[in-house]
Order: C-alpha cells, then structure tokens, then sequence
C-alpha cells in the first residue's frame, strides 16, 4: 500500500493534476466547485481523498492502490468518524484486506457538459412544485422503492413530471438535486409507470432534465448502477460519459 501524507489545505487536492485525467470527474465536479479551509483531505501518488464529516463518508480518486491506502489513512487517523467510502473500481477489495468492509456496490459516475438530442415527449414534462409531494411520494414508493431521492430532500432545485394525457395521472418523475460535497447539478430518482416503461417517458424526462442543467449550470451529473443495462444504454444515447467506475462500501465491524 503507498504511503500517504495529510495535507493542510483543501487546494493541495488538485496539485497533482488528477482532475483532469480520465477517471476522476468526480475529483473535478464533486470537490472543485467548493473550496471550504475546513475540509479534510488526503493527497498520495496518484490518487485525492476528501471526507463528507456529516455522513463520515470518504470520497477518492486516482489508481485503486492508492485510493485505498487514503482510504485506510482517513480510518485510522479518524478512528469512529469514517463509515463509508466511494472510490474507483476494486479500492473495497485492497481496504478489505486490512477493515471490515461490507454492502459494497458498483456505480458509475457519469456526465456531460453538452445538451442531448431532444427526444420524444419531452414537450409533456412540466415543473412539480411542493404541492405535489404527497403524489410523488405514492409514485416513488410503488414505482421505485429504492430511489435515492425523495420529495423534500435537501439539496433538490426542481422535481418534474410526465402526466398521462387521458387521466392526468404522474407516469413519470425526475428530480434536479445537487452533489452533497460541491453542490454541483446531480440527477436523481428518475421513475417511471412500471406498466409504461419502454415507452420512452424516462428518455424523456432525463433528456429534459439534462437540458435544463446544463443552461443553468453547464453540466449536469448522475450515478449509474453498473449491472443497469438499460440506463446504461440510455445514458450513453444522452451523451452521457462514462469514464468513472465506482464502488462504494460500508467500513463493518470485524
């Protein structure tokens, strides 16, 4: 494992240049956008690491080694304040070797600075507003129980929907919801009607969403499940890149 030093000041981040290389746009969107003195930060060869105190949360970059070695400096040095981490693809299985790592999961990072090709029925999405709550919590439980993010969740700009055009019921949803650590634009809990799905209301509804994040912010952001086939189509048919295989884990109890 490669040795590690702490560094005093969040902008030594980005001494190395990381940002700029393939693989860390999560560097580059996820921390750059805000410097704040406090923030712990980690700096290797060839990998940063930066820490979410709230959620005791590690965020890193770079090779797998090295990402794991910050990984592993953050646990130690912050012995009870770091629970989980996210770093690229294979950094749970080198940390697993000296913690307890459990619940890991693969995602990608995705993003585009550019405005997707306009797709059908994106002239049906329309703005949601905080009256419409309670019917986008009952769409998102039945629709998508999993979803990331939900109605009043801190950190959302704008929730819009999709309404069937005989009844008015919601047959789509999609939130504009922003990165914890940078505030950077970060699509979230895109859902559709189970029974309309592959209709093309999710292409849609993110292609809409993505429009209005890039003229407001100049890129626009999401995470991706890596064994989601058709997001991953979709994604990549939005102009979506995918440069950032990602895993995130929980540090368990040995």
């Amino acid at each position: 494992m490669q040795a590690t030093t702490l560094v005093p000041r969040t902008a030594d981040l980005f001494d190395q240049g990381l940002e700029r290389q393939a693989g860390s746009a999560l560097l580059r969107f996820g921390a750059a956008r805000q410097r704040p003195a406090d923030r712990i930060s980690w700096s290797g060869d060839g990998a940063a690491a930066w820490l979410d105190g709230p959620r005791g949360h590690v965020w890193s970059v770079g090779s797998p080694d090295a990402a794991a070695g910050l990984v592993l400096r953050a646990a130690h040095g912050l012995a009870g304040g770091v629970r989980e981490f996210t770093g690229p693809r294979g950094t749970d299985a080198l940390v697993g070797r000296h913690l307890a790592v459990a619940d890991a999961v693969e995602w990608v990072f995705r993003w585009t600075l550019e405005e997707p090709p306009v797709q059908r029925g994106e002239e049906r999405v329309a703005a949601l507003d905080e009256t419409h709550h309670e019917e986008l919590f009952s769409f998102l439980t039945e629709h998508s129980p999993a979803h990331s993010t939900g109605p009043g969740s801190s950190g959302v700009s704008l929730w819009a929907g999709i309404r069937d055009d005989a009844d008015g019921r919601l047959v789509a949803c999609g939130a504009l919801s922003s990165l914890r650590d940078s505030g950077a634009p970060l699509m979230a809990s895109v859902a559709t009607d189970a029974a309309l799905r592959g209709q093309g209301l999710g292409a849609a509804l993110t292609a809409w969403l993505t429009r209005l994040a890039v003229r407001r912010h100049g890129f626009c952001t999401l995470w991706q499940l890596a064994d989601n086939a058709p997001a991953e189509r979709l994604y990549t048919r939005l102009g979506y890149r995918n440069e950032d295989p990602c895993v995130a884990a929980r540090i368990g109890t040995p």
